[in-house]
């Protein structure tokens, strides 16, 4: 790339923060590293991600439902190889991605697997993948380039919002013509999805809109900061979606 020309942008924190992010845990790999305690942490979150019950979990993985709520609840937490072996099998993981293993390398990092296909999403399919929250990427241009920021969303009354800080990169998405854009791999069985709002960002300035997205979000920006506090709506103009099935 010529020096000076107009770089893309990615910030690895969503809100749009330049800084990475800390992390403890011990190395267990070139690029790797395996964060100690969250182990619990992780199977609930891709239980959830499944749509599974705690109890569905279980009796796939072959254990008592109260155990998994105890390693689920206790930070500490420490299930022996035969068990994160069947919970890992059960979720459609890996040992190695519950102990938190690759947590500093990019997502999908597998092989490809055979047989497998390009399929388009229609709109409500791509409206489901959204759900109602979670973290995308808000691409836009500023006045040191194109970037691409990663923020936390909330789907609201059918349309992606997103909190930022006035002033910050992700706020330059008002008034502007903006791609989002919510992707997932399943590093496991090589599969994934990806879904793309095109439209126009607007600030969100009525105080009971404004209430209403504050008590629906799922949660603060992960970035922090008490003053990201300025909710901005992507008008959707168009959306499209595709997913990588395996046959």
């Amino acid at each position: 790339m010529s020096e000076g020309a107009p770089q893309a942008r990615h910030s690895g924190i969503p809100g749009g923060t330049d800084s990475p992010r800390g992390s403890s845990g011990t190395t267990s790999g070139a690029g790797t590293t395996a964060v100690t305690g969250d182990v619990g942490r992780r199977i609930a979150a891709r239980r959830e991600e499944l749509g599974l019950s705690r109890e569905d979990a279980a009796v796939r993985a072959g254990i008592a439902v109260g155990y998994l709520r105890y390693l689920e609840r206790r930070p500490t937490a420490a299930p022996g190889a035969s068990a994160l072996i069947r919970l890992a099998d059960a979720l459609g993981t890996s040992v190695a991605a519950l102990h938190g293993g690759g947590v500093e390398l990019p997502p999908g990092v597998g092989r490809a697997a055979p047989h497998s296909e390009l399929v388009e999403l229609d709109p409500e399919e791509c409206w489901a993948r959204l759900s109602t929250h979670g973290v995308g990427r808000i691409a836009l241009h500023t006045p040191g380039g194109l970037a691409v920021l990663p923020v936390n969303y909330s789907v609201v009354d059918g349309s992606v919002s997103f909190r930022t800080a006035p002033g910050s990169a992700p706020a330059m998405a008002v008034g502007a013509r903006v791609a989002f854009e919510v992707d997932h791999v399943d590093e496991a069985l090589s599969q994934g999805w990806s879904v793309l709002v095109r439209g126009r960002g607007r600030a969100v300035t009525g105080p009971d809109a404004v209430r209403r997205l504050d008590a629906l979000a799922h949660s603060r920006p992960w970035a922090g900061g008490a003053e990201r506090d300025l909710w901005v709506r992507v008008e959707e103009e168009g959306i499209s979606g595709r997913r990588i099935a395996v046959r």
